[in-house]
């Protein structure tokens, strides 16, 4: 079953941030995920506004998501992600 992993981060040091940003992409593609959104433009319909960036990602399963996460090389990215933002991550089954 697909899994959605979704991140909301709130930069504060956007140039750190994307040195991040530089590394995921191969880290996520080599764990079988594919960015759905990555940041972008965002209208708020109802409710008031998240000012964090969002960030969805797709996986085969759960497991998938929680291996990418675990890795020794996403574990290295974190490291550049700290102290350039604060971000929580959350994974759900999705829909087939």
């Amino acid at each position: 079953m697909p899994a959605y992993l979704i991140v909301r981060a709130n930069v504060t040091d956007m140039e750190q941030y994307q040195q991040y940003m530089k590394l995921t992409p191969a880290i996520v593609e080599k764990y079988g995920g594919a960015f759905v959104i990555r940041g972008g433009e965002k209208v708020v319909l109802e409710g008031p506004d998240a000012p964090e960036r969002i960030v969805l990602l797709k996986f085969d399963s759960i497991d998938a998501a929680r291996r990418m996460y675990n890795s020794a090389e996403y574990q290295a990215a974190i490291k550049l992600r700290q102290g350039a933002a604060d971000a929580s991550f959350i994974v759900m089954e999705g829909v087939e």
